[in-house]
C-alpha cells in the first residue's frame, strides 16, 4: 500500500482521513461546499487541472455540483 500527503491509496483508491475532509467543508448561502483549491489539494493536483477535469467529465457530476460565488 502506497502512502500519499495524510492518506492512503491502494489500486487507484484514494483514502483520506475523514476529518482532513470535513475541516474543508463550509456552509455558504445554506449549502455546504469544498473550495475547488481545497479539494485540488487533497487529490494533489492543481487548481486549474481539477476544473478542467470536471468541465471535460461534466456529465459525470450533478448539476449543482460546481458553482461560482457572486455578490448576490
Amino acid at each position: 500500500m502506497g502512502k500519499i500527503k495524510g492518506g492512503f491509496y491502494k489500486r487507484g483508491v484514494i483514502t483520506i482521513p475523514s476529518e482532513r475532509i470535513i475541516s474543508r467543508i463550509f456552509l455558504i448561502r445554506g449549502k455546504k461546499v469544498m473550495i475547488d483549491r481545497d479539494l485540488a489539494e487533497l487529490y494533489e493536483v492543481g487548481t486549474k487541472a481539477l476544473n478542467l477535469a470536471v468541465k471535460r467529465n461534466i456529465d459525470r457530476f450533478p448539476p449543482d455540483f460546481m458553482f461560482q460565488l457572486s455578490e448576490k
